[in-house]
């Protein structure tokens, strides 16, 4: 993989990664209708799982006050006795939504992605699929709750939706957030949690994969920076503007793109393109 593929691919995972329109979909239908050259197996895990990296240091950044106020309004309240809970009731309900997609990980990432990632119609159908349920939800929801009104019930909700981001297509950003549009949170309430909540599980996942690090060639390594690099840039970017776009207006933009990209790979499929 050249620096200069490493790079587009980096800048596509920033931005496909926040905004709900799939970023396992792209990193594997762009590459191949482009003709790059990728890493193979395990290496090319490495390389996403890296890119990943890229996107969990953009939300470090992003919401550091956020991170820090959980946890230490969690310790005062839980463990020195403050009366005062803040921002602590989070940290719980934010590690019971990290469990099912954790456990469907472990269980059944390998079996998913071979499934789909010679697959390029499946995935197309998924992108397609999550689309419309995306727009029902942006619909249906009475997107009136805002963070303070969370509850436990909310987070298992999300958690079980974040599980099946395994799926290239479904995108881990739309699936959690049209699981908290389906419970009634604001839109830029359930783009936040669903930011929040998948930090832990980009860390875990990321920690898991690098096992295989040592053995990556020599000469994928200055490509697989440039990767890291783009992808927390234009991950940073895209999470503000998420949130920001969707404190005033709908998700019919994002619904709109995911029809026409699946609608479009499902035409290069049947002319031939990915043969």
């Amino acid at each position: 993989m050249s620096v200069i593929h490493a790079l587009l691919t980096g800048a596509i995972q920033g931005i496909t990664e926040f905004i709900p329109i799939s970023s396992s979909a792209h990193l594997v239908i762009l590459p191949w209708l482009l003709r790059w050259k990728t890493l193979s197996p395990p290496h090319s895990i490495v390389f996403d799982v890296a890119l990943h990296l890229g996107t969990l240091f953009a939300l470090l950044v992003y919401f550091w006050r956020d991170w820090y106020e959980i946890i230490s309004d969690f310790i005062r309240h839980n463990i020195l006795h403050s009366k005062s809970e803040g921002k602590g009731y989070l940290f719980v309900p934010l590690l019971i939504a990290c469990i099912p997609a954790a456990v469907a990980g472990l269980l059944m990432e390998s079996s998913i992605d071979s499934l789909f990632r010679t697959r390029p119609l499946l995935i197309a159908c998924s992108v397609i699929v999550m689309g419309l349920v995306l727009l029902i939800a942006d619909r249906a929801g009475n997107k009136s709750r805002p963070m303070e009104k969370v509850t436990a019930r909310d987070c298992l909700i999300i958690g079980f939706a974040q599980a099946l981001a395994l799926v290239p297509g479904v995108s881990r950003s739309g699936i959690t957030i049209t699981a908290g549009l389906f419970c009634g949170l604001k839109r830029d309430t359930a783009a936040r949690f669903s930011f929040l909540v998948g930090g832990p599980i980009i860390l875990g996942a990321a920690i898991f994969e690098m096992r295989h690090l040592s053995s990556m060639p020599s000469d994928a390594i200055i490509p697989m920076i440039v990767g890291v690099l783009a992808s927390a840039v234009t991950g940073y970017i895209c999470i503000s503007f998420l949130i920001s776009y969707l404190k005033t207006r709908s998700a019919d933009l994002f619904v709109g793109y995911r029809i026409v990209f699946g609608l479009a790979t499902i035409l290069f499929w049947y002319k031939g393109f990915f043969s």
